[in-house]
């Protein structure tokens, strides 16, 4: 089914309504116009959620900020929203085409903004179709000639409006276009432009308009002769004042600022002519000059000329600073500004190694995924030191507008271009290292995705022709290193993750942690704080208190601010005392928490007890990995699985795989096959307060159920970490780097994983490995023979009359 044409004759839908103050839009006409009151705005907002269209009418009474439905004329356009945005002050720039004369049959709301029912206006059939039938070359085609004759002087009088303007009506065909379209541009009465919008005759409102510009045109030739008549009086009396001949005076003043503007000119083209730039941009650029040397200076077109000429000339086109080709150079900058995040700085090698072989490379898109304060903006600014290159930033936090990326295009005298581009001709170099901040919290409204705008720049077969709506050309980014750093790669839109390179950067391990503070953080904050000369010791069991009971986080931020404070309290006894050479302070754990106050974090530690019904679990927070205990209580009941502690979908399902999982294989436990029918078991994760989501607990609640059912302790110095399935199986996880070095911290001897993450273990320092035992395993039976603290774990299944006679014994 066709949808029905909006510019045929006849009724249109409800459609929002926009009263307009001192301004009049007609058919074919694209307008900007400014919005700020706020009933205007929520009509715009649902004009965009639409399909763009609404209704443009202009109000009788202009002053009226708050207009009814009578102050609103009832002839108006149907207006199609071209662009929109919001200004700084809260005020909404929409640039509106009308579409066809409207005549407003009803008004369905005034709040909380005007809608109204409106019906297609169309010219009255009064115009010959045949252009050769004496009706038209008698009287339609003279009649258009004399417009177009009155409005050529109306311009040469006027002079604000551009001949290309006066070339196109030449080539209009049809009388009421003709009309519609010269209205537009002379300055009338509201009154006399709504007069002529009522009007649905074409012969008819050329005749009025010829009328119009008639006086309009006499008015304006007899102002410019008494403007010259007055100017030539004060020359005459300037001369009898003795202040000078003619020569000296205005003109001579005049003529000093054209010369100015002249040299001016000059230097301009000098520069887009010397700049070197593509062929493309210097065509472009010499055509947009040759314009503003033929515009007055103060005009409103020529500011924004020059201003477009100012942004080609201040891009860096072909200019590219010297890299460093030195790969052990570029190895000794990155080891001594960066400690760890080996992934990183070895695919950062790889880059300048090929560069350097290969002579031409595209930048890669490389992501830095991990979580905050672990350094990746850090990181970003040492690979542009280790390459040699300039380093620029694009914070993407909370972008919502499509031209924050791609530039603004050149309809008003703000328009500039998107970040990227911004960003290059801050720097000055056009092979930089970009860093594009928090992509991951880029946000989506009715200004369009900004995402989808940096498909373009983060793709390397595409970004050679980087295509700017304020530069209107091609700008090749293939030679910028582009850097980009999210917290949550499932934040990152799927389209972008395709074009990135992603590299995770999880976290600190303890040892890391303790390194980074005395090689970099605690000689920062000593600098900082002016206590360089105090002797200071602190000891390792005294940081490792700071930093197990002051922070909680995968990366180093807190862990600076705490060490920031402890600086601080000791510069302040060092000051206090007299600021003695002598003085030093030699800090335990005691003395940390004297400085620092009560401790913020209690230490997560395993239990010293093996329990029934409690099982070590492991997570990944954002602040790095967490043990997660899970208890299991078995309770008279009618076969209910209760789930607490704040548990997320996916380990909800995990809880119930693990249920019928134990049902499938009652008799080996021992167990009744009715047994779920006499008891409610709920399962429960501490710290109810923290969202808790993912399959990894799997096998963890397993353990805790099947303990709570047969009455048999876990072992406390065991923990785990697996998805579960039906049938039993153990599917492999993510995290695991993070899980056993959570392990490490809390005392657990013993880490029981998925068979298929054994490769991941190549990322945990060998230093953890060599203290931990680890189980790979492929199916719960292996985890429960594991974890329960049985007599007989390895033949629990083989022979479960032996684990029934050891309940009952026991």
């Amino acid at each position: 089914m066709d949808e029905p044409n909006p510019l045929a004759p006849g009724a249109l839908p409800v459609l929002p309504l926009l009263p307009l103050r001192d301004i009049v839009v007609f058919p074919n006409m694209v307008v900007p116009l400014f919005v700020g009151r706020e009933k205007s705005i929520l009509a715009l907002e649902q004009a965009v959620a639409g399909d763009k269209q609404l209704v443009l009418s202009a109000q009788k009474r202009g002053k009226s900020n708050d207009p009814a439905i009578e102050d609103i004329f009832e002839t108006g356009v149907l207006g199609h929203i071209v662009q929109i945005l919001r200004l700084g002050d809260g005020t909404v720039k929409v640039l509106v085409e009308g579409r066809a004369r409207v005549h407003i049959s009803a008004f369905t709301q005034s709040q909380p903004y005007f809608a109204c029912e409106a019906t297609v206006l169309v010219d009255a059939p009064a115009v010959p179709v045949d252009r050769s039938e004496p009706a038209w070359r008698d009287v339609v085609r003279p009649l258009m000639d004399s417009v177009l004759g009155l409005f050529e002087a109306y311009v040469k009088l006027t002079r604000r409006i551009q001949a290309e303007m006066l070339t196109s009506l030449h080539t209009v065909d049809d009388p009421g276009r003709l009309a519609d379209t010269v209205v537009a541009h002379v300055a009338l009465k509201l009154k006399d432009k709504q007069d002529l919008l009522e009007m649905i005759d074409p012969i008819a409102r050329l005749a009025r308009l010829q009328a119009m510009l008639q006086s309009e045109t006499e008015q304006l030739t007899t102002e410019r002769k008494l403007k010259g008549k007055s100017k030539k009086a004060e020359r005459v009396r300037e001369v009898l004042a003795g202040e000078g001949p003619p020569t000296m005076g205005r003109d001579a003043r005049d003529g000093g600022e054209r010369d100015e503007f002249k040299q001016e000119l000059l230097d301009l083209e000098g520069k887009i002519r010397g700049k070197g730039l593509p062929e493309a941009a210097a065509e472009r650029a010499l055509k947009e000059f040759k314009k503003l040397r033929q515009m007055t200076p103060m005009s409103a077109e020529a500011t924004v000329i020059r201003n477009y000429l100012d942004w080609i000339l201040a891009l860096p086109w072909q200019h590219k600073d010297e890299e460093r080709g030195d790969i052990a150079a570029a190895e000794a900058i990155l080891e001594a500004e960066h400690y760890g995040m080996g992934k990183v700085k070895e695919r950062i090698l790889e880059y300048l190694a090929v560069k350097s072989l290969v002579g031409g490379l595209r930048g890669p898109i490389l992501c830095l995924v991990g979580p905050p304060g672990v350094g990746k903006t850090s990181l970003a600014r040492s690979i542009a030191h280790a390459t040699g290159r300039k380093f620029g930033r694009v914070s993407l936090g909370g972008v919502r507008d499509e031209a924050e990326i791609r530039g603004h295009r050149r309809t008003y005298i703000g328009a500039m271009p998107g970040k990227i581009l911004q960003t290059l001709r801050k720097v000055g170099a056009g092979n930089a290292v970009i860093l594009l901040d928090e992509l991951d919290k880029m946000a989506m409204d009715f200004r369009g995705d900004p995402a989808a705008a940096l498909l373009e720049v983060l793709d390397p077969e595409q970004n050679s022709a980087f295509g700017d709506h304020y530069l209107d050309l091609d700008y090749d980014l293939s030679d910028v290193l582009f850097v980009a750093t999210a917290n949550v790669q499932s934040q990152i839109p799927l389209p972008l993750q395709d074009r990135l390179e992603i590299i995770e950067v999880p976290g600190y391990t303890e040892w890391e942690k303790m390194a980074i503070a005395r090689q970099y953080l605690l000689p920062k904050q000593r600098t900082a704080n002016g206590i360089d000369g105090l002797d200071l010791e602190l000891g390792d069991e005294a940081l490792r208190f700071l930093l197990h009971r002051y922070t909680k986080e995968a990366g180093v931020r807190n862990l600076e601010r705490e060490l920031a404070t402890l600086c601080r309290k000791l510069a302040k006894s060092w000051l206090a005392g007299g600021k003695q050479a002598e003085a030093s302070f030699h800090l335990d754990e005691a003395g940390v928490e004297k400085l620092l106050g009560v401790t913020k974090y209690r230490e997560r530690v395993a239990e010293e007890l093996d329990e029934v019904g409690v099982c070590n679990g492991l997570a990944v927070t954002m602040v790095g990995g967490d043990l997660l205990p899970a208890e299991a209580m078995v309770v008279p009941g009618k076969g209910q699985l209760l789930l607490t502690g704040k548990l997320g979908e996916v380990m909800r399902e995990s809880a119930q795989a693990a249920m019928s999982y134990i049902r499938s294989r009652a008799d080996s436990f021992g167990l009744a096959r009715d047994f779920h029918q006499k008891v409610d078991v709920h399962v429960h994760c501490p710290e109810g307060a923290i969202p808790k989501d993912g399959p990894s607990a799997g096998i963890t609640m397993a353990t805790a159920m099947v303990s709570a059912l047969l009455r048999v302790p876990v072992k406390a110095s065991v923990a785990m970490t697996g998805e579960i399935t039906l049938r039993g199986r153990v599917l492999p996880i993510g995290g695991l780097k993070e899980k056993v070095l959570a392990a490490h911290r809390a005392g657990i001897t013993t880490v029981i994983i998925p068979a298929e993450n054994r490769k991941d273990l190549a990322d945990v320092p060998a230093s953890v490995l060599e203290q931990l035992t680890i189980v790979p395993v492929s199916h719960v039976d292996e985890v429960l023979a594991v974890a329960l603290a049985l007599p007989n774990a390895e033949g629990l299944f083989a022979s479960p009359s032996n684990l029934i006679d050891w309940r009952v014994d026991h």
